[in-house]
């Protein structure tokens, strides 16, 4: 072109470098397009004025998100948006690689997007080279996608502060990876320190409780919700001179400040430091703002659930009971375990409380459901259990009381009750330190445990109602029995035995395991029960079910220590004899079925399993016998004298009726009269002693392997 001719125009000029021009209106939803963009689009070279779709058919679909990607973030920015785009023949084969690059603007009032800008044909990048690395196609684009799909996973998982920080400082970006990272968070009018990786607490120090006004980058972001890029050490310096001197020293080449936006608030701001020079391409700045997003997100999850975590354990904390002064007499440990997912706070408690008459009460129950509903109304049972226990009534009375209460809360409350009636077990226990006396009263509650002073664990059945709430007229009968000294009494709920996939009976061989197995206080005790249930080597014992079921843990254990055991103990030498004692009284003949149960539970470790067989049988006999017989209640007292085998099993059953048994010859066909034959035929010995009133019929069983020393002589 010689001096003086006028200037060729913008089109030939474009159309003399192969590059088109393409305008694009979110408003109307049209994209024009010049002869050389038609072409680029793989289109007939003449101009056109194409839908959205149209031209989307044209690109790869992943390209057209990038797009719009990258439009939202120049504009955020101010800034160029640029990116290659690979043009689609109409068989799904790559046509060319374009690269665009545009000024988009942003219209406020009607939301929406204007583009104009240039196309142009480029080659494709070799990978792995600094080209290749810049460009948004081939490896690096399926690097960023899949990093960014890892990195959106394992930050979606974090469920605290310090798990978000964790994988924050772990991310290794595609291409370009800072070596130092600051979560920066606000308070009232300061800047804080939340976490960072690659620095020392010591190097923190100045960024914590920075003033919002501080000409900081960190600041700046949080003020304005904008980004902030420096990409070398010269560009901080000039324009933000006064707190360079705090940057100076890491050594670092480039720095991303970004924001922290969740729900339109900006929480904080990201910094991601480099020791190498970044030009932060919108590709880098792409993944940036998508890693500062997802951090945000995580960052406001993880709080809430924290917040949420705080306020229900607080709510938990202030309804359960501390156990108060130490119990004469008595040990006493607790131990609540929430369940380990959802919201931690739900229905279980445990309560002690000073009576009146000088005794004290144990109270453990299990309100239906984990949600907050629960939560409410068991810690208004629990203040009126203790309200009604206050006033010295019985165990009985209590229980009766309390079911009344909780069936006017949750039955007589209205329409929105009735959609959710909720019940409660409960067990309740007066014990008297200076005896051992117990008084238990139980509602749909698992029965109470025993371990033994020889360590032999075995439920004790009791007398029991439905759970409260109901029925309001539901009785509660009580069963009274002693802790011996040396014996411990555990009460717990459902989420102890169940927990793990296990059933009743499958949970309930794992904790006599534990408890017999252990040697220790009775704090230890309580530990190792939680622990083998709850802790981390629980998963070797999961139980049959698949579903595994998780609850709640409420546990309450009571020991009576022995003479010459050690302050807090529960067995420090464990004797040689296993007793317990069991009442059935004329009008629960149903108890006979609780006495055979029972008996096997003192003989689970027997060595014959006929002989506990032929021990089954006899009680059932004895026992029926005194109902059927006389008019007085029955006391079995049950006893296993001796070490390993050969031990000796003594079973006597007491009544204060004055006619004693004796042996008859029933026919053929006669329906009774054969209950001591029976006894003589396998019994090793047997009697009958009259007592200062009444009498007792006993037998007993010598353990095979022994010579059954000290047995009595038979008495006809």
């Amino acid at each position: 072109m010689r001096t003086g001719e006028p200037l060729p125009s913008v089109e030939d000029v474009l159309a003399a470098l192969a590059t088109g021009l393409w305008h694009w209106d979110t408003d109307t939803g049209l994209v024009t397009v010049d002869a050389e963009a038609a072409r680029l689009l793989g289109l007939p070279a003449e101009p056109a004025t194409l839908t959205e779709a149209q031209t989307r058919a044209r690109f790869h679909p992943v390209d057209w998100n990038e797009i719009t990607g990258v439009v939202r973030l120049a504009v955020a920015e101010g800034t160029l948006a640029e990116v290659r785009i690979r043009i689609m023949d109409g068989d799904g084969n790559i046509l060319r690689v374009v690269r665009s690059r545009s000024k988009p603007t942003f219209d406020p009032e009607r939301h929406t997007y204007e583009l104009i800008g240039t196309l142009q044909e480029v080659t494709e990048p070799t990978p792995g080279t600094a080209a290749g690395r810049s460009a948004v196609t081939g490896d690096w684009r399926r690097s960023r996608e899949a990093f960014l799909l890892d990195a959106g996973r394992a930050l979606a998982e974090a469920r605290s502060t310090a798990e978000v920080l964790r994988v924050a400082g772990a991310l290794s970006m595609p291409g370009f990876s800072p070596d130092g990272l600051v979560v920066f968070g606000v308070e009232g009018d300061w800047l804080t320190v939340t976490g960072q990786h690659g620095h020392t607490p010591a190097d923190m120090g100045p960024f914590s409780n920075m003033p919002l006004a501080t000409d900081y980058p960190a600041a700046e972001v949080v003020r304005t919700g904008r980004a902030v890029y420096l990409s070398s050490p010269e560009e901080y310096r000039d324009r933000y001179p006064a707190t360079w001197p705090l940057a100076r020293h890491f050594g670092r080449r480039s720095w991303a400040f970004l924001p922290l936006t969740a729900g339109g608030r900006t929480m904080g701001a990201w910094m991601a430091a480099f020791t190498y020079p970044v030009a932060f391409t919108p590709d880098e700045r792409a993944v940036l703002t998508t890693v500062a997003r997802m951090l945000a997100q995580a960052l406001s999850r993880a709080g809430a659930a924290e917040s949420a975590r705080e306020l229900t354990e607080g709510l938990q904390r202030s309804m359960l009971p501390s156990l108060g002064p130490e119990v004469p007499g008595m040990r006493v440990a607790a131990r609540y375990i929430p369940t380990g997912g959802g919201l931690q706070v739900g229905g279980d408690w445990y309560d002690m409380i000073p009576l009146p008459s000088g005794r004290f009460a144990l109270v453990i129950g299990d309100v239906q459901g984990h949600d907050v509903r629960a939560a409410g109304l068991m810690g208004q049972l629990r203040i009126a259990l203790r309200a009604y226990a206050s006033e010295g009534h019985r165990p009985d009375a209590v229980l009766i009381r309390a079911s009344r209460f909780l069936h006017g809360l949750t039955q007589d409350a209205g329409e929105d009750a009735l959609t959710d009636l909720r019940f409660a077990t409960c067990l309740y226990v007066e014990a008297d330190p200076p005896t051992g006396r117990l008084e238990i009263a139980r509602a749909g509650h698992p029965d109470p445990v025993i371990r033994m002073t020889d360590g032999t664990v075995m439920t004790r059945p009791t007398a029991g109602g439905l759970p409260l709430g109901l029925d309001p007229d539901a009785d509660y009968p009580t069963t009274r029995f002693t802790l011996e000294p040396g014996e411990t009494l555990m009460l717990c709920t459902d989420g102890l035995i169940e927990t793990g996939g296990h059933d009743m009976e499958s949970g309930w061989r794992r904790l006599r395991a534990i408890l017999e197995d252990h040697e220790g206080d009775l704090e230890s005790l309580a530990d190792a029960l939680v622990q083998g249930v709850h802790g981390p080597s629980s998963h070797h014992t999961t139980g049959p079910l698949a579903d595994r079921r998780e609850d709640d843990i409420a546990l309450l254990l009571l020991c009576r220590p022995g003479e010459g055991r050690e302050r807090g103990g529960t067995v420090a030498v464990r004797p040689a004899v296993r007793r317990t004692l069991l009442s059935v009284a004329q009008d629960e003949p149903e108890r006979i079925a609780e006495a055979r149960q029972h008996l096997r539970g003192l003989l689970h470790d027997w060595e014959s399993a006929e002989q506990v067989d032929s021990a089954v049988l006899l009680v059932s006999e004895m026992v029926t016998n005194v109902l059927v017989h006389t008019d007085a209640d029955a006391l079995l007292l049950a006893e296993v004298m001796g070490e390993g085998t050969g031990r000796r099993l003594r079973v006597e059953v007491f009544d204060t009726g004055d006619d004693l048994p004796h042996k008859r010859r029933p026919g053929e066909l006669a329906s009774s009269g054969r209950g001591l034959m029976l006894i003589e035929l396998l019994a090793d010995g047997w009697g009958v002693d009259p007592r200062g009133e009444g009498k007792s019929i006993w037998f007993e069983l010598y353990e095979p392997g022994g010579s059954g020393a000290g047995a009595s002589e038979e008495v006809a």
